[in-house]
């Protein structure tokens, strides 16, 4: 993973760009938040400068991780299809006031280091792409109640208990 380590601001001045894949088994963070470590991910990653001249990397990432479902707790296959705008500011004081001076959501400002590694940016991305409570749009097993499904609850006839 070595040859993921790269000088972003470097980067970013030579208008480079990089792509790649990387196995979803060696990002630990995202491992453990999924039900299946196989696959991989694919990455592209731009430098260059933002609106106000700013060191900016532009991240896709995309790739199939495996769920599990929060209805019926079956798999759940789930396509990740992410991009971020990153713009680099040299400390906290810096990115701070980048923030306020663009003042634009579609933007992220971090802090960047002389060394940074695209593996850390890849895993991130994907882990903000996640829903919080994966779902099947139709659970494959029709057993499931749902909300709104048309079904009388069996609470309704508590409703007749009440004075």
């Amino acid at each position: 993973m070595d040859a993921l380590l790269f000088d972003p601001f470097d980067f970013c001045r030579r208008n480079d760009s990089r792509e790649g894949h990387i196995a979803i088994a060696d990002l630990d963070r995202l491992s453990a938040a999924i039900a299946d470590p196989s696959g991989v991910l694919e990455w592209r990653l731009n430098g260059g400068a933002g609106k106000l001249g700013y060191p900016m990397l532009t991240l896709s990432v995309r790739g199939q991780v495996r769920l599990i479902c929060q209805r019926c707790l079956n798999p759940l296959a789930f396509e990740i299809d992410s991009g971020a705008k990153l713009v680099l500011a040299k400390d906290e004081s810096g990115a701070d006031e980048i923030e306020d001076m663009l003042d634009d959501d579609t933007v992220d400002v971090i802090v960047g280091a002389n060394t940074m590694n695209i593996a850390d940016l890849v895993e991130d991305e994907a882990l903000l792409a996640l829903p919080l409570s994966p779902r099947h749009e139709v659970c494959p097993d029709s057993a499931i109640p749902y909300s709104g499904s048309g079904k009388e609850s069996p609470f309704s006839v508590l409703r007749g208990l009440k004075n």
